[in-house]
């Protein structure tokens, strides 16, 4: 969908949400923002979903080159904007920009999760033939797309409800199998990456009941939730001695092309700004 959205563009971005407060991605940007030496800004906007389209429709009136976008809007966005292969293929967009007066869209949830695990667990690609992923959302998707994009020969992927996960593995063809729960024991054994894309083992959430002893050895344990930072699953994953990748390794991976997109410099993710960001998450 082409539409000309004019008006005046300041170096300014901002993260559109219902909810939206309880977002990091403000600390990410604004550090970088210092770093580069940018007069710019970040911010977050509470939107409802059925204001959501005009939001966007005026983001330049109100001095935003681009946005970050989060539940619920991820569909919408996808559906109001000019969206790249990447963002269709997944079926949502969390990143906003305007290029010449064109709204256009993509989804960083894909490199955020391959950059993260490619950092804390170098090389598990190259021994991944199978893959098991819990939950059938929006996260969800973008990790199924990242492991085929990387060639993994299978992904199990595991939902409460089996016809959601049927339904996401018919977007991305016969390497997605969908399972049901009570599955999972036996899949375990055989996959070498195990990624948990539901809320379960979030603060105030049930937690994840999976037993990581029954992984192989040297398999990789990746969990999305990032409050709390360390989740009973990566906890129990690093009592047996695999590697893990947390979820704010991926919100950090995630944040890096939105920013590129929007202020003209791609940022590092460096030690100095996770702890910057795990410090406000402890507090």
């Amino acid at each position: 969908m082409r539409r000309n959205w004019r008006g005046p563009v300041s170096k300014a971005a901002c993260l559109i949400g219902w909810p939206a407060a309880h977002s990091r991605s403000p600390i990410i940007h604004k550090y970088w923002l210092k770093m580069f030496g940018i007069a710019g800004d970040y911010r977050i906007e509470a939107v409802k979903p059925e204001d959501f389209a005009a939001f966007i429709a005026t983001l330049a009136e109100r001095g935003y080159t681009g946005a970050n976008v989060t539940i619920p809007h991820k569909e919408q966005a996808l559906a109001l904007a000019d969206a790249d292969d990447r963002a269709k293929a997944v079926g949502a967009a969390n990143t906003l920009w305007l290029d010449g007066g064109v709204l256009r869209a993509t989804n960083t949830d894909v490199e955020g999760f391959l950059s993260n695990l490619d950092a804390a667990a170098p090389g598990w690609d190259h021994r991944t033939r199978e893959a098991l992923v819990l939950g059938a959302g929006g996260s969800a998707r973008a990790v199924v797309f990242g492991l085929i994009e990387r060639g993994i020969e299978t992904v199990h992927l595991v939902n409460r409800t089996l016809p959601r996960a049927q339904d996401l593995a018919s977007r991305f063809g016969a390497r997605v199998k969908p399972a049901t729960w009570d599955q999972v024991p036996e899949l375990l054994s055989s996959v070498d990456l195990l990624v948990n894309t539901t809320s379960l083992g979030m603060k105030g959430q049930p937690l994840l009941d999976v037993d990581v002893g029954r992984l192989r050895d040297g398999a990789v344990v990746a969990d999305n939730v990032y409050v709390p930072l360390d989740t009973p699953l990566l906890e129990a994953a690093r009592r047996r001695g695999l590697r893990t990748a947390d979820g704010l390794g991926m919100l950090l991976h995630q944040a890096v092309r939105g920013f590129s997109l929007w202020f003209g410099q791609r940022p590092q993710v460096t030690a100095e700004l996770r702890a910057l960001v795990e410090a406000d998450l402890k507090a």
